[in-house]
C-alpha cells in the first residue's frame, strides 16, 4: 500500500510541476511563482523527468505557432495519431535537438548558475538519484516504481495530451487547430485534459471555462495565491 501511495503522490507532483511550472508559468507567463516554489518545481522535474526547461518551453511554443500544420513538433495530423501516442517522447526529443529553434522559442527561461552547471549538462543525473532513492526506500520494487515514474510524462503528456488532445473530445470554441477537451474534469493530467480551452486562450492560467469544468492546476494556483506564493498574470 505504501508503494502505491508513494507512486501516485510522486507522479502527481510531477504532473503538477509540468502544468504549473513548465506550461503555465514558463511557456505562457500566465502565472509567476515565488522563487522557492518555482525552484522546487524545477528541481523536482530534474529529479523525475530529466527535462530541460528551455527545451520544453521552445517545443511547446513552436507547437502553438504551427499547431496541427507542417512545423508542429508533435501533431497527430502531421505524424499520425498512433505515432504521437506511442512515440510522443521521441518526437519531443527530436524537436529539442534543434538548437536554433530552442534558442529562438526558449527565450525567457532560467539561465542561472544551476541551470548551466547542473540541470542542463547533467539532466540525467537526477533520474539516477531518484532510482537510488527508490531502491533505498523499497528495495528492488523501487526499480519498478522508477519505471512507472519514467513513463508517466511520456505517456500522459507527450502521448495522450499531444495526441488525443488534438484528435478526440469536445470543443468549447473554434480554433485554427484541432484541439479538443478530453474530459470536463482535469485531475489526472493536472488540468491539461482541457486542451481546447487552453488553445482558445493560451495566456490564461485557468484551463477551465464552463461552470461544470474543473481544473485542478487552477485550484493549486489559487491556493498558492492566497498565501502569497503565486501571482496570476
Amino acid at each position: 500500500m505504501t508503494e502505491i501511495l508513494y507512486t501516485l503522490i510522486t507522479t502527481h507532483i510531477t504532473i503538477a510541476c509540468v502544468t504549473l511550472y513548465l506550461h503555465r508559468s514558463q511557456a505562457h507567463k500566465s502565472v509567476e511563482f515565488h522563487p522557492v516554489i518555482s525552484h522546487f518545481m524545477r528541481f523536482w522535474l530534474w529529479l523525475t523527468t530529466g527535462m530541460i526547461t528551455q527545451q520544453w518551453v521552445a517545443v511547446h511554443r513552436k507547437h502553438h505557432r504551427y499547431s496541427d500544420r507542417a512545423g508542429d513538433p508533435h501533431s497527430p495530423w502531421v505524424y499520425g495519431i498512433w505515432k504521437v501516442l506511442s512515440q510522443g517522447a521521441w518526437l519531443y526529443n527530436e524537436a529539442s535537438k534543434d538548437k536554433d529553434m530552442v534558442s529562438t522559442y526558449g527565450r525567457g527561461t532560467p539561465a542561472d548558475w544551476l541551470e548551466h552547471n547542473i540541470y542542463q549538462p547533467h539532466s540525467r543525473l537526477g533520474l539516477g538519484i531518484l532510482l537510488l532513492l527508490n531502491i533505498t526506500l523499497f528495495g528492488w520494487v523501487g526499480a519498478l516504481i522508477w519505471g512507472i515514474q519514467m513513463i508517466w510524462i511520456p505517456f500522459w503528456a507527450a502521448g495522450v495530451i499531444n495526441g488525443l488532445g488534438h484528435w478526440w473530445g469536445y470543443r468549447n470554441g473554434e480554433t485554427r487547430d484541432l484541439s479538443h477537451n478530453l474530459v470536463p474534469w482535469g485531475i489526472v493530467i493536472g488540468g491539461e485534459e482541457l486542451h481546447n480551452n487552453h488553445h482558445l486562450n493560451p495566456a490564461s492560467a485557468r484551463l477551465s471555462q464552463q461552470w461544470w469544468e474543473f481544473d485542478i492546476g487552477w485550484l493549486y494556483i489559487r491556493l498558492l495565491s492566497t498565501i502569497g506564493l503565486a501571482q496570476v498574470k
